[in-house]
């Protein structure tokens, strides 16, 4: 019998004892009781151990080989180019969302040999979701364990039979356990000894390896952010799963930049990815006649977009006005609220406002600020906003309209989509004149709403 130690299931925290509420991230009922095994971790796996020895560092051969440049654009963009081998790779996001269908679509997509390790579903559900991708691949096999040992094991043995994988893919981390560790699955002990199994088989067999990690709100069972420190690369993947569209972001890359993002439809065969979001994102088709939707330039990674914003102004019919918000920080708004109310005169403290983001992809650009303006001075005045206009800057406390940097790609975006006019700051300078697109340039919140008013 091992030693008891007290865990937090949100954060990892070790505690000597127990508490109502977690030291470190402040979460209530997050800690666990675990005991911590005393067996020997010698020996993990059967391959052998090389000891090495210290080495100039003029005499290190670097070595950045790529594995592959898969057959998803968006992924390799994302992880800055495709799949380093021996690197090990997690891949994080709410349950439900895609995770293992976007990794089974690429394993399917590969001419590489590749293992799939399901710890969540059997062999004959993975076939029924690879025949509804419609992807035939012999590459691929497919292995329902969820012992680190014995995947561990035949990895090795495949190793040895001149037949080594290139790609592992664990589905999830949630799932797995080892036996050097007696604590339940899913648990923080088993996650992190999981995690070290497989980091040290990725490093010494120079094999790459995806984790599948899942999140989950209540902090009931361990997520990822215990192993960010562990990994090359941390992946989130983001979406409502009611709506179609889907975000792929690089929180973590010890091999590229983290600025990138890559944007999937899901469809009925699997996740396609969108190379022009801009041109699904927007409606093209709004009524003119329709109050409470701008159109905004926003900046996601390193790829300019447009997004389509609604807003809902109306009376609070309880007495305390409703503040909601999809895909939009909340605290945001109610600065924009407050901004609008103190600096510019309207009365919007005893009105309902609800505020949506339409896609169901969530966006934290300040450059949104403007446009999120123009959708509450449009459903409050109830003044339509022609829909060959977009808004692209920062809205300050003195509701002044501040500029944004690279205010070219959003003028580039704008009128490569077809828009006639784009709003910014009249702080942007230095700005091109042969435009096919009109740029209107204000200085505070009131001269956009004497333009919107303008163009009735």
């Amino acid at each position: 019998m091992g030693k008891v130690h007290f865990y937090c299931q949100n954060c990892g925290n070790e505690t000597p004892k127990w508490h109502g509420r977690c030291p470190i991230c402040k979460e209530w009922n997050t800690i666990t009781e675990e005991i911590k095994s005393k067996k020997s971790k010698n020996k993990l796996f059967d391959i052998p151990i090389n000891v090495k020895t210290p080495i100039p560092i003029q005499h290190v051969v670097q070595n950045t080989s790529i594995l592959c440049a898969t057959q998803d654009p968006e992924l390799d963009t994302v992880l800055g180019g495709g799949i380093v081998a021996g690197s090990i790779i997690l891949l994080a996001g709410e349950p439900g969302i895609g995770k293992s269908t976007l990794l089974l679509q690429m394993a399917l997509s590969e001419n590489k040999k590749i293992l799939y390790v399901s710890g969540e579903e059997a062999e004959t559900q993975i076939k029924i979701r690879a025949d509804r991708l419609g992807i035939k691949n012999e590459y691929c096999d497919i292995y329902s364990e969820t012992s680190t040992k014995n995947i561990l094991h035949y990895c090795s043995q495949s190793q040895k039979n001149n037949t080594p994988y290139k790609l592992i893919i664990i589905d999830s981390i949630q799932t797995l356990y080892s036996d050097f560790v007696e604590s339940p699955i899913g648990s923080v002990s088993q996650i992190k000894q999981c995690c070290a199994e497989m980091l040290q088989y990725a490093k010494q067999s120079n094999t790459a390896i995806i984790l599948i990690g899942h999140i989950t709100k209540d902090g009931q069972i361990a997520g990822p952010k215990i192993l960010e420190h562990m990994v090359d690369v941390v992946l989130h993947f983001e979406g409502e799963k009611n709506h179609l569209y889907r975000i792929l972001r690089a929180k973590k890359n010890r091999f590229g930049p983290t600025s990138k993002v890559g944007v999937y439809e899901m469809k009925e065969a699997g996740l396609e990815p969108v190379l022009n979001p801009s041109t699904i994102l927007i409606d093209n088709n709004i009524n003119n006649h329709l109050s409470g939707t701008a159109i905004a330039s926003t900046f996601e990674g390193q790829k300019t977009f447009l997004v389509e914003v609604q807003s809902l102004v109306t009376p609070a019919v309880y007495g305390t006005p409703q503040r909601s918000c999809n895909g939009f920080n909340l605290k945001r708004l109610n600065m924009l609220l407050a901004v609008l109310e103190k600096k510019c005169g309207f009365k919007l403290s005893s009105q309902d406002v609800f505020l949506n983001i339409a896609g169901g992809i969530s966006v934290s650009d300040p450059s949104m600020d403007l446009a999120v303006i123009a959708s509450v001075l449009s459903s409050n005045e109830d003044i339509s906003i022609n829909s060959k206009i977009c808004f692209a800057g920062e809205v300050g406390l003195n509701g002044e309209i501040r500029p944004i940097p690279r205010i070219e790609n959003h003028i580039e975006e704008a009128a490569r989509i077809g828009f006639t006019s784009i709003v910014i700051s009249s702080h942007n300078k230095q700005l091109h004149s042969n435009r096919t697109i009109k740029i209107v340039q204000c200085a505070r919140v009131m001269d956009v709403y004497d333009f919107l008013s303008k163009t009735q």
